[in-house]
C-alpha cells in the first residue's frame, strides 16, 4: 500500500526521475518557458523554487550545490544575477502553471509552466501563451468556414 508517500514516479526509476526533473528544471530557467504535461509541471514547480530561493541567499555554499545540481555555469549566472534579483522582494511563488488542453495521441493535460514576472519590459517574444491562442483562433476561424 502506498499510504503516507508523497510523490508521482512517472513510470520511471530514480535516477531517470531526476534525469527528467533536471533537463526540465534546466529547460525552464533557460527559456523561462515550457510546455510539458500538467503532472509534470506541478511536480517541477517546488524543484525549481527551491533553485531560485538559493539563489537569492547568494553564499558561494549555495552557488557550489545549484552547480551540483545544475551542471551549468550560464544557468547558475543567471539564477544569481537576473533572476535573484527579480525576486528579490517575492517571498515564493515565482512560478505560474496554466492549463493547455491536451494533447493529441495521448489525451494528456497540458500546461504551460513559467517564471512569474518575466518580460518585465513589456516584450511578449516567444510568449506561448500568446501563440496557442493565436492558433486556437485560427482554428475556430477555420472551422466556422466549413
Amino acid at each position: 500500500m502506498r499510504h503516507r508517500i508523497s510523490g508521482r514516479k512517472f513510470n520511471r526509476g530514480t535516477a531517470q526521475r531526476k534525469a527528467m526533473f533536471n533537463g526540465l528544471a534546466k529547460a525552464l530557467l533557460k527559456y523561462e518557458q515550457i510546455v510539458t504535461t500538467l503532472p509534470k509541471a506541478k511536480d517541477l514547480r517546488p524543484y525549481v523554487e527551491k533553485m531560485l530561493t538559493l539563489g537569492k541567499h547568494g553564499s558561494l555554499a549555495d552557488r557550489r550545490n545549484l552547480f551540483a545540481q545544475l551542471r551549468d555555469n550560464a544557468l547558475v549566472s543567471k539564477v544569481f544575477g537576473p533572476l535573484s534579483n527579480r525576486y528579490a522582494a517575492r517571498p515564493g511563488g515565482y512560478i505560474r502553471i496554466v492549463k493547455n488542453g491536451f494533447r493529441r495521441g495521448d489525451a494528456a493535460p497540458l500546461a504551460i509552466i513559467e517564471l512569474v514576472d518575466r518580460g518585465v519590459d513589456g516584450s511578449t517574444d516567444g510568449n506561448l501563451l500568446d501563440k496557442f491562442s493565436t492558433d486556437l483562433a485560427g482554428d475556430d476561424a477555420v472551422q466556422s468556414s466549413i
